[in-house]
């Protein structure tokens, strides 16, 4: 299908639209959406550059990490995502989108079937065998910044022509992928620096709590976002509202435990389980990480406060630090005797609800100092069997609903990560 005006001036459109998303992760998802309508193709993956020290050297690679497909989205329930392989693939000259990645350069293949024997790069047609989807043309374009740093490649698949056939990519479309991913990569390189300064808060932490690591907050906070838009959905909530609050709470979600950097060494580092009194004190840790965002500036700052507040919150009232001011330390709400009451039901806001879910699954997932991993019946009987005293039962259905997103988010931050 021919470029036009329009879909110049869409792209155009598009820059602040994309500078409005913070997270890494979900700008990924929609540059690759924003990429595939600027060209009319119908499926398409984005790869990110992870950079690996091995033996002392820089391995670099090619990991994909969405992929989107309209033919087997519409195939699929409505409100269900499509799930897609996680892989990687080596930057050399032997796939489209390694040689793209290699040599920096456009590559546009009108028939993936049909490469010429002189070109260095092959087609594995194992996985249009797998998925039952033909790939016929690609367009592949590498996101390089000013400075000539690969960030990742942008493939595109199957154009389609106003009958809906797939096509071969136009020169025009050439021309109006390249001008998108070069403004992509400006945004993204945004969105990367953001999440940079979340890690290195993180970080701190994990220097002291070996628990906290960069891996297990991405899946956390992957896990919460999952979770919420399929909540959103199941209320009806608009497409433009979900995608601005996801936005925010995976972010948030991610220093829902940065409380711990004021808790001492000898009970992050312990090597077993805390005595009660220990317990108490480590509880602690949730008003340590309010009171950082307690002079807010934003709604990130109140969505990160409320999530370190209430994501050990349970259910049925019975979690902690309960209806307290961080800052203070005061009880706000009392029992008939004097204690601090708990937040109960929806009491606790619904990012608490959410996160809550989604870090107790990941911690019975993760090896601890104190405990291996659960195997996967168990953690998932473990958070049925919560449902209606530690978690929220909507959280719960929902959680179970979306498992296979849990689990290809799993596969997307495993917890080590070989090279």
């Amino acid at each position: 299908m021919a470029a036009s005006g329009t879909d110049f001036r869409s792209i155009l459109s598009l820059d602040s639209e994309l500078n409005h998303i913070q997270d890494v992760d979900l700008l990924l998802e929609r540059i690759l959406q924003e990429a595939r309508k600027v060209v009319h193709a119908d499926a398409g993956s984005i790869y990110v550059v992870e950079r690996n020290r091995n033996l002392g050297i820089d391995v670099e690679k090619l990991v994909i990490k969405y992929a989107q497909n309209d033919t087997m989205q519409r195939s699929l329930p409505a409100g269900q995502k499509m799930i897609y392989s996680v892989f990687s693939v080596p930057i050399d000259e032997k796939s489209v989108s390694g040689y793209c990645a290699l040599t920096q350069r456009l590559i546009n293949v009108p028939d993936m079937y049909r490469i010429p024997g002189t070109a260095p790069y092959s087609f594995n047609s194992s996985y249009d065998l797998i998925s039952g989807y033909k790939t016929i043309s690609t367009l592949t374009i590498p996101l390089v910044t000013a400075d000539s740093r690969l960030m990742g490649v942008i493939q595109v698949i199957n154009a389609k022509d106003e009958q809906g056939n797939a096509v071969p990519f136009s020169l025009e479309d050439e021309f109006l992928i390249t001008h998108f991913a070069s403004n992509a990569t400006t945004v993204l390189q945004r969105a990367y620096a953001t999440r940079a300064m979340i890690l290195r808060m993180i970080k701190m932490s994990e220097l002291r709590d070996p628990k906290e690591t960069g891996t297990h907050v991405n899946r956390v906070a992957g896990y919460s976002v999952e979770i919420y838009e399929r909540w959103a959905y199941r209320r009806g909530i608009s497409g433009i509202e979900r995608e601005k609050f996801r936005d925010t709470l995976r972010m948030a979600a991610m220093l829902h435990d940065v409380g711990k950097v004021a808790i001492s060494d000898l009970l992050l580092k312990k090597p077993g389980r805390f005595t009660a009194d220990e317990y108490r004190i480590m509880q602690h840790h949730t008003l340590y990480g309010a009171a950082l965002f307690d002079d807010s500036q934003s709604e990130m700052d109140n969505i990160c406060r409320e999530i370190a507040l209430t994501h050990h919150e349970n259910w049925d009232g019975s979690g902690y630090p309960g209806w307290i001011d961080p800052v203070t330390a005061k009880p706000i709400k009392t029992d008939s005797e004097g204690n601090i009451r708990g937040r109960a039901g929806e009491e606790i806001p619904l990012t608490g609800r959410i996160v809550s879910v989604a870090d107790v699954y990941d911690a019975l997932c993760s090896r601890r100092v104190y405990k291996d991993p659960w195997p996967e019946d168990s953690v998932l009987q473990e958070i049925h069997g919560l449902s209606g005293t530690k978690f929220d039962p909507e959280m719960v259905d929902v959680f179970f609903e979306i498992l296979p997103n849990i689990r290809q988010i799993q596969a997307l931050y495993p917890e080590t990560e070989p090279v």
